[in-house]
């Protein structure tokens, strides 16, 4: 090997560390090839994240004629299962098995459930649609049909991602725990991003039987993908398999975890800053289809922008967290750009500007990403000894819920806006724009009460700012 090939290899090998967010997680025990191996599981969450928050909501409230306030319900039904996040990542701290693993069963169980709600997934859109002149079914039928395809996917993604991401630092060194879980979450973008540009691309000449192939091919997509992900990744320890020690309670382990440095405040600014940043979740690609009358391939790429901006919000927030900054105050500073970012969405309408709102979605993204990165960190900072499941869990349910009710409020409130009996709004009211503007409006005032909420969480001083 010559002299120009070797300095080549060390370029290239120091691109990824340089470059990618927390792949400098890496250690010798744990290969950056294994860490990208093991975040698969994350590309499948996001795949299924896409097809439920992304195409399908737009496709059966614009398409099939479905009411936005039934499509958010349906969409937010996972969130029955998000608040188990926590009792799921407690389990998976003391499970024990005959053949010596934690993690592994839960993924795997996660898997099958996300496999059947997108098996049932076609077939309930066909009946919801009427399929055509035979079709005798009636609606309710179709409707409880998708609502447990949805139900099926939200319950097994969530205990795929809570089981999965306490895997990740069970294999990581303690000091290194918060970067992996970091670079768990990158993937989950990166699997988001490429997912809704592969469906953008397969559904730019919209068919039914299209969208049925595309849900399809997810499903085998998702077993392959965390089969992959799982394999060879969790020692079996025989010892987990013998007779049953003393564990303590989930009651007792939760009181324990609330007991900790304002736990509850920190719970409730996630709470507030996920609902703001989430209530869009099932409108934007409407607003774009009905308002802006973008097809369906370009509303598709648009969570691709977001996940975009999220991404760039990931790598700021490590590149700054890494020199030291408090993770509250770029969860904080992460919620004042959501402002800018709505009021960017809601001017696009009246100027009939699509890179306007392009912009705006990908400004959702960035803020959206420095405030779950700093929440994610701080959670991961403050998370009680031998108890990492438990804290991922109370962190993925109370984000998960929070997105879950804020979505269903977000299309119901769309819904009830277009009838306001204000007569300085009725003119405005009977447009279908009225709604949206009032939806984005609730999400600005929500970003700044979870402001006010994160003020007391902030360190006085040693904090790095973004500027």
């Amino acid at each position: 090997m010559n002299t120009y090939s070797r300095k080549l290899i060390r370029v290239w090998a120091g691109l990824g560390p340089r470059f990618l967010p927390f792949a400098d997680a890496a250690t010798p025990d744990l290969p950056l090839p294994r860490l990208l191996r093991l975040s698969l599981f994350q590309v499948s969450v996001g795949m299924a994240l896409v097809l439920l928050v992304g195409t399908l909501n737009r496709v059966m409230i614009v398409e099939l004629g479905v009411p936005a306030a039934l499509v958010a319900v349906m969409i937010s039904l996972p969130v029955l299962f998000a608040p188990l996040r926590a009792l799921i990542g407690f389990r998976s701290d003391v499970h024990e098995s005959a053949l010596g693993w934690r993690r592994v069963p839960f993924i795997w169980k996660g898997t099958m459930v996300q496999f059947g709600g997108l098996a049932i997934m076609p077939f309930a859109l066909l009946v919801l649609s009427g399929g055509g002149e035979s079709q005798h079914w009636p609606v309710w039928v179709g409707q409880c049909a998708a609502g447990l395809a949805f139900l099926l996917v939200g319950a097994g993604l969530h205990t795929i991602q809570t089981a999965g991401l306490a895997l990740a630092t069970d294999l990581a060194p303690v000091e290194s725990q918060p970067k992996v879980v970091g670079l768990m979450y990158v993937m989950l973008l990166f699997g988001t991003i490429v997912s809704a540009l592969v469906f953008g691309v397969l559904l730019e000449e919209f068919t039914p039987a299209r969208l049925i192939q595309v849900i399809q091919g997810s499903a085998v997509a998702t077993i392959a993908l965390n089969m992959l992900a799982l394999w060879k990744q969790e020692t079996r320890n025989p010892l987990r398999g013998r007779a049953p020690t003393a564990q303590p309670t989930f009651r007792q382990s939760w009181g324990h975890f609330v007991e900790g440095d304002r736990a509850l405040r920190r719970l409730l600014a996630l709470g507030l800053g996920t609902m703001a940043f989430s209530m869009q979740d099932v409108l934007l690609e409407p607003y774009g289809g009905q308002i802006l009358q973008l097809s369906v391939s370009a509303t598709t790429r648009l969570t691709a922008t977001l996940a975009t901006g999220a991404l760039l919000g990931f790598g700021l927030a490590s590149h700054v967290l890494g020199r030291g900054a408090d993770p509250f105050r770029i969860a904080c500073q992460g919620a004042m750009f959501g402002v800018p970012a709505f009021a960017a969405v809601m001017v696009a309408a009246p100027l009939a500007s699509p890179w306007l709102f392009g912009l705006g979605v990908l400004l959702i993204g960035f803020g959206g990403g420095l405030f779950s990165h700093g929440t994610l960190t701080a959670t991961m900072n403050l998370a009680p000894t031998a108890h990492t499941g438990l804290a991922l869990g109370a962190w993925g349910a109370v984000q998960a819920t929070s997105a879950g009710i804020a979505v269903a409020l977000g299309g119901v409130i769309r819904d009830l806006a277009q009838g306001l009996p204000w007569p300085r709004m009725q003119a405005a009211s009977a447009e279908p724009v009225a709604g949206y503007m009032l939806v984005y409006g609730l999400e600005i005032a929500l970003m700044l009460g979870t402001v006010l909420v994160m003020v007391p969480l902030l360190r006085p001083r040693g904090a790095v700012a973004l500027s």
